[in-house]
């Protein structure tokens, strides 16, 4: 009796054991755990809980790749040689005037002997007698007189400005050019007050024989630069030349002409103190004033009309200049 007793509650041991055993999750580690088990809360392994997984085992355990395995890009890794290549290059191009950053129409043969005429120029010439005796002239003279002389000196230009108007095909502005000349040498008591203006007839850009022959395609020719006189190219030289024999200005000695051309200096001289800072801070000045005085000459003989960059250039430097704004 009492060993059919035993064996009984030894089997009932038995069963309630494996009982047990078949109702416990089984203990798994934090690396057995699958993502399945974490998204949805079951973290029912023995004393397991999330409270025992760091942020990068959770992070990683979603699915997602842990902070060990994201790779930071470091700015300072960057290798900047193509690009500092790239924008030395158009530096390059745009201070020696060429591919699509130069300015068309320059041809400098003579670049040695400008340089030097250059030179003395800005650091002699300009510094201690065109710029001084310039602003001297603006400051001390009436502005009545200033005024009348500039206007006596511009209406001796309207005859040439008139035919070389004509000789562009501009019959408006030729008219307002003959217009003018006619009512301020009569009325204007030979141009002293400028009369036309006051009727609202409106001066136009003079026009000059060298930008007739631009308008046609005439090239500037080799540029100069000369000692206080400035820049000029060929083309320009050979207009003026045309331009003289036109009366009044035929009629002009060679003092007349010099003093015409001395006061028109010092007025063109004042205006431009302004624009000083500009030519210092530029990284070439002789380039940049040439470069300036051949743009101002064909936008003159284009009557206005700006040349496009090509297609494929303007992409280039809209590219380009993405690039520098990224820096």
């Amino acid at each position: 009796m009492d060993r059919t007793l035993n064996k009984h509650l030894l089997l009932l041991a038995i069963l309630l054991t494996v009982t047990a055993c078949a109702q416990s999750p089984e203990q798994r580690s934090p690396e057995e755990l699958t993502p399945s088990d974490l998204s949805t809360g079951d973290l029912s392994s023995g004393d397991l809980s999330s409270d025992d997984l760091s942020s990068d085992e959770l992070l990683s355990s979603n699915g997602e790749p842990s902070v060990d395995d994201i790779v930071i890009a470091d700015d300072s890794a960057i290798d900047d040689a193509d690009y500092d290549e790239d924008l030395a290059a158009v530096l390059e191009e745009v201070e020696q005037g060429e591919g699509g950053y130069g300015v068309p129409g320059v041809y400098d043969p003579f670049e040695g002997f400008n340089r030097a005429m250059w030179n003395l120029n800005y650091d002699y010439l300009d510094p201690y007698l065109a710029r001084p005796v310039s602003l001297a002239y603006v400051d001390y003279t009436p502005s009545f007189m200033r005024t009348g002389i500039k206007n006596f000196l511009a209406n001796l230009d309207e005859p040439a400005s008139m035919v070389n108007s004509l000789l562009m095909l501009n019959g408006e502005e030729a008219v307002r050019h003959f217009n003018r000349f006619w009512i301020n040498s009569t009325f204007g008591v030979f141009g002293l007050i400028d009369i036309a203006s006051a009727a609202d007839i409106r001066k136009p850009v003079d026009k000059q024989f060298g930008d007739t022959m631009g308008k046609y395609g005439v090239a500037n020719g080799p540029y100069f630069m000369f000692p206080v006189y400035g820049p000029v190219t060929l083309r320009e030289g050979a207009g003026d030349v045309v331009d003289g024999l036109y009366l009044p200005l035929s009629a002009l000695n060679f003092w007349q002409s010099l003093g015409k051309w001395a006061f028109e200096g010092m007025e063109d001289r004042a205006a431009l103190v302004k624009q000083e800072a500009i030519l210092k801070d530029s990284p070439d000045a002789y380039i940049f004033t040439r470069d300036a005085y051949i743009q101002n000459k064909n936008f003159r003989a284009t009557g206005g009309n700006v040349e496009l960059l090509e297609q494929d250039d303007e992409a280039y430097l809209d590219d380009f200049m993405d690039e520098i704004d990224g820096e």
